[in-house]
């Protein structure tokens, strides 16, 4: 699951991309057993030619370290670190990867959550993959994400009782035990007793209508 961090610095740099001119998206699975990368865009030059950008993004120094294999096959390639990172693993990113730093906002007005900083220059390499299938990728990752803002837009009713089932377990961490003011659960069940106690007045309150229609009814042709 991602860190609120994570999701700060991927929004931030999705805007980044876009104010380029560029096309971009998150989650792109590599061919030839290249990994995952967190951010792919890419671009036209002049020439009509793509330029390839890969984005990895960490927020921990034991992220830095993880294991995960490095997706930078692109022409330019960037480590996406926040500040404190960079100054501790600055010694340790190879000459031919750049690294923009992450820099919130301390107000939550700003339409996205932070800016970036140009701390290093990636220098051009060679594309390591072949440019149909990574452009097939690409498109393949935007429709992902086409097909997750239709279900969104039509909110949901389009998913399973055991999918939202499963989406709360998944957040049973964010529950306060102390009764806090977001405590969605107590919440929903609360609204839930709620509409059922209205439900049951609005049929009471039909069913004694009904009552004294009949009543009447009698009394006027006795």
């Amino acid at each position: 699951m991602k860190t609120s961090l994570t999701l700060q610095m991927e929004e931030t740099l999705y805007y980044h991309c876009r104010e380029k001119g560029e096309i971009v998206v998150e989650e792109v699975t590599m061919p030839d057993d290249f990994g995952i990368v967190d951010t792919l865009s890419c671009r036209l030059d002049l020439q009509k030619q793509f330029i390839w950008n890969c984005y990895e993004l960490k927020v921990s120094k034991a992220d830095f370290h993880s294991q995960a294999k490095l997706s930078f096959i692109g022409h330019y390639n960037y480590f996406v670190l926040p500040e404190k990172l960079y100054l501790t693993v600055q010694n340790e990113i190879p000459k031919t990867i750049g690294v923009l730093v992450f820099h919130p906002y301390l107000t939550e007005e700003m339409e996205v959550p932070g800016f970036f900083t140009s701390e290093k220059k990636p220098q051009r390499q060679e594309l390591q993959v072949n440019e149909a299938e990574l452009l097939y990728r690409l498109l393949t990752a935007q429709a992902r994400e086409v097909g997750k803002a239709k279900r969104t837009a039509r909110g949901l009713r389009v998913f399973g009782t055991r999918q939202l089932y499963e989406e709360l377990k998944k957040r049973q961490p964010d529950y306060d035990l102390f009764g806090g003011a977001t405590n969605y659960y107590d919440r929903f069940i609360e609204e839930s007793q709620v509409q059922a106690v209205e439900a049951l007045k609005e049929e009471l309150e039909a069913t004694r209508h009904a009552y004294l229609s009949l009543e009447k009814r009698f009394l006027e042709e006795k």
